[in-house]
C-alpha cells in the first residue's frame, strides 16, 4: 500500500470540514488486522484521515473501506480531567502510575545500561503505552512498552506491569534489534512494532498503516526533543550584571570634599535626629 503519512496542516480543517472527536486515543482496526491509534478522524470523501497527534500537525488517509470498526482504548487510571496540560506533561515524565516509582529515573537508568538515548525511550513509551503502566493492548502487549508475554519470558520480565521490569526488558529489546539492523532506527522501530519477520519479509518498513504510523510518530517526537535541546543549548547568555564602578573622578572628588570638610558628617547626624522623632 502506498505510503500516506503526511505532516503540515490538513485540508479539511482548513476548510471547516466537521470531524469526529475522540475522548481519548481510539484505534481504528484494519480489514489487513492491524490497528491505528489516533487523536481524532474526519471523513473526506472515500478517505478517513486518521489525526495522529493531538495539534493535528501529523494524520494519516486511509480508505474508508479497509477500516472494519472503531475501538475505544483504555483510558489513563489517573483522573486527567483535574490536570492542566504542564501538570499531565510532567506526571508523564516522572511519574509511573500506582506504585509512585520516578519514571525519568527508571528511563535514565536503563537507557544508560543499554546506551541508548533517554529521549528516544520516552518517545517510544509515548507512542507504545501513553505512559500508562497498566496500559493492555487487544493484542495482549503490556505495560509501559507494550511487551508481548513471549518477548517479556523471552527477555526475563517477570511482571510487564511493574514499570522498572517493564522498561528494562522494552530498552533491552530496542537495543537487540537495533544491533540487528546495523543501528537503523527505522527498521528497529518497525521491527518493535510489527516484529523482525515482517521487517525483513518486506525488506524494511512494512506496508502496514500502523506500523508507518507508529515509526513516524516517534522519530518525530525524538526529533523534537532534540531540536528543543539543540535550541536551549544555542541561547546566548546573559552577562552578569554587576553594579556600576564609580568614576575615578567621582571618587576622588569626594575625597577631596572629605578633606576639606571633616566634621561635615558629624554636623549632619543631629540635624536629622529631630526629625525621626517627629
Amino acid at each position: 500500500m502506498k505510503r500516506l503519512i503526511q505532516v503540515g496542516l490538513s485540508l479539511g480543517m482548513l476548510l471547516g470540514t466537521p470531524a469526529v472527536s475522540c475522548l481519548a486515543s481510539d484505534l481504528a482496526v484494519l480489514r489487513n488486522g492491524f490497528s491505528i491509534r489516533h487523536e481524532r478522524r474526519q471523513v473526506l470523501g472515500g478517505v478517513t484521515r486518521l489525526f495522529v497527534s493531538a495539534d493535528g500537525s501529523s494524520f494519516v488517509d486511509v480508505p474508508t473501506a479497509e477500516i472494519e470498526h472503531f475501538e475505544a482504548t483504555l483510558a489513563d487510571p489517573k483522573p486527567a480531567a483535574t490536570q492542566n496540560p504542564a501538570e499531565a506533561q510532567s506526571a508523564h515524565l516522572n511519574v509511573a502510575n500506582l506504585n509512585g516509582t520516578d519514571l525519568s529515573e527508571v528511563i535514565n537508568s536503563a537507557s544508560n545500561r543499554y546506551r541508548l538515548d533517554p529521549d528516544l525511550v520516552n518517545s517510544v513509551i509515548r507512542a507504545e503505552s501513553g505512559f500508562n503502566v497498566r496500559a493492555v493492548s487487544r493484542k495482549g502487549a503490556q505495560g509501559l512498552m507494550q511487551l508481548m508475554p513471549q518477548t517479556s519470558s523471552q527477555l526475563g520480565v517477570g511482571n510487564a506491569f511493574d514499570a522498572e521490569a517493564n522498561v528494562e526488558g522494552g530498552t533491552r529489546y530496542l537495543r537487540e534489534l537495533l544491533e540487528r539492523y546495523n543501528f537503523d532506527l527505522v527498521k528497529a522501530l518497525a521491527a518493535y512494532n510489527a516484529g523482525p519477520r515482517r521487517v525483513e519479509q518486506f525488506g524494511g518498513v512494512p506496508p502496514y498503516y500502523e506500523t508507518r504510523a507508529y515509526v513516524a510518530r516517534i522519530v518525530r517526537d525524538f526529533n523534537r526533543k532534540k531540536s528543543a535541546e539543540k535550541s536551549v543549548a544555542t541561547q546566548p547568555v546573559a552577562p552578569h550584571k554587576s553594579a556600576p564602578k564609580a568614576s575615578p573622578l567621582a571618587s576622588a572628588s569626594r575625597v577631596a570634599t572629605k578633606q576639606q570638610n571633616p566634621n561635615s558628617s558629624a554636623r549632619a547626624k543631629p540635624s536629622s535626629s529631630p526629625q525621626r522623632n517627629e
